[in-house]
Order: structure tokens, then C-alpha cells, then sequence
């Protein structure tokens, strides 16, 4: 699952929190104020972590799916989380601010050395011009852009970790099914789970019939999932079909 990672806890941060756990992000959140960063405060996040940003990004570390949105409360801050950002491995990175304020931190990135290719590539101000003024509406024009980005790269979906479970895949699709082919999930002996391969009652019986194969024994399986009954019952438009290998990766050593 790809990470969120908010640098700044402050109100259009929280916005974004709410509405990032319905789509399918580990949300994670820095800040080095108590009162902005708790859990809380964002019961809804997978990760808070109440530290200065340069100590809390290097804790993180990063990966080419990581979704970076920068809304810290100073300019200066912005600067030392984007030149860190940059350093490393992302898949989008937005940060938020007026233009005057935007270009100072650009101009001090070049400083640093930053070439303009790599600047070009900040979504900055961030979020879709859609003309949003309260933290919501920043949060839903933000968020768009970041569910816009992903879409444009396809699933980047990464290499699944080496650990004892089953392997959920996605081989097929068909229809609106939420997920495309390659995704996938783990499911661990413990009942937990890492990654996914859509949510909702589909993922949840992948789950069952995963902890089945780990009862039995059973090394692989193959699944149809339909989702347009359930759609149907709930008057949605939506559906479609996926089709699901299981591996019972029981034995394998991490």
C-alpha cells in the first residue's frame, strides 16, 4: 500500500488525513509539535510520529511509492522537508503555500543544488485549481491531484514482502473492480494483513478463504470474485469481476 506522508499536522493536514484513509493509503503523519502531532488527533492515521521533520523523514526512509504533501507552518520548514524529499525515492510530492512563498523555497532548492528537472516535478501550490478556500475543500483539491498522480503512474504496486502467508494476486479483472491486475495481499498467519486488493466484503472473504489454506495446508489456490451483486444490493453502478491466485508462502523464510 502506498504511503501519505503529511509533513505538518496542522488543520488542512487533518482534513487530509480524514479523507486519505478512504482511499486506500497508509496515512502517516510528522509534526515536531505534541499538540499537532498525537494520535489523538489523528486516530485515523497508521503512523504519528512527534519529532523534528528531518529526524521523522529519516526514521520513515522512503520509497518510489511514497505520496509526499508538505504543509508545514513556515516556509523554512518547507525547505528543509522538500531538499530531504528530494533526496531520496517518491512518487509525488505536493507543497502547499502562496506563489511568493513557493518561489522563495525554489529559489533556495536551486541553491542546494536541486536541478530544474527535479524542481519541476513539486507540485507547488499544491492540489487541483479548483478554487477550494476552507482546509476541506484544500484537502479534496489536494487529494485529487495525489488520486490524479497515481492513476497516471498505474497500481505501482511493489514487490511484496518475503514473509510467512498467503499471497493474494490479482491476475484478472473485469468491469469497475477497484483494483487493477498485479495488486496484491498478504495475509499473515496472525489474521493480518499488508497491502490490498480492493477492501469491502471481496477482501474480506479473500481473507477467510486465505486463512483457510493456512488451516489445511492447501499450496494454491484460484479465485472469481463477482462484485456486482453486492453493488446491485447497494444500488451502485459499479462492479465488475476479479480473479485472485493464492500462494501459501507458510514455510518461506523472510
Amino acid at each position: 500500500m502506498e504511503r501519505l506522508i503529511l509533513c505538518g499536522g496542522g488543520h488542512v493536514s487533518l482534513e487530509v488525513a480524514y479523507m486519505a484513509c478512504h482511499l486506500e493509503f497508509e496515512v502517516v503523519v510528522i509534526d515536531d509539535r505534541p499538540e499537532f502531532a498525537n494520535e489523538e488527533r489523528f486516530p485515523m492515521a497508521q503512523k504519528v510520529l512527534c519529532m523534528p521533520f528531518l529526524e521523522a523523514l529519516d526514521q520513515l526512509g522512503s520509497r518510489e511509492d511514497d505520496y509526499y504533501v508538505i504543509l508545514t507552518r513556515g516556509h523554512a520548514f518547507d525547505g528543509v522537508c522538500l531538499a530531504k524529499v528530494l533526496e531520496g525515492d517518491y512518487a509525488y510530492v505536493g507543497m502547499i503555500g502562496s506563489k511568493i512563498k513557493v518561489a522563495a523555497v525554489m529559489k533556495h532548492m536551486k541553491e542546494l543544488g536541486f536541478s530544474a528537472n527535479v524542481l519541476a516535478g513539486v507540485h507547488s501550490p499544491v492540489g487541483l485549481q479548483i478554487g477550494a478556500q476552507t482546509p476541506a475543500e484544500i484537502a479534496v483539491s489536494i487529494l485529487g491531484e495525489v488520486i490524479q498522480e497515481r492513476a497516471r503512474k498505474g497500481p505501482g504496486t511493489p514487490p511484496p514482502p518475503s514473509e510467512a502467508g498467503v499471497l493474494c494476486t490479482i491476475t484478472r479483472k473485469s468491469g469497475s473492480a477497484p483494483r487493477g491486475v498485479g495488486t496484491w495481499m498478504l495475509v499473515k498467519p496472525d489474521g493480518s494483513c499488508v497491502g490490498t486488493i480492493g477492501g469491502g466484503a471481496v477482501e474480506y472473504q479473500a481473507k477467510l478463504d486465505a486463512l483457510e489454506m493456512l488451516r489445511t495446508g492447501l499450496k494454491t489456490d484460484h479465485k472469481l470474485y463477482d462484485l456486482s451483486h453486492a453493488a446491485a444490493e447497494l444500488g451502485m453502478v459499479c462492479g465488475g469481476k476479479i480473479e485472485v491466485d493464492f500462494v501459501n508462502r507458510k514455510e518461506r523464510k523472510g
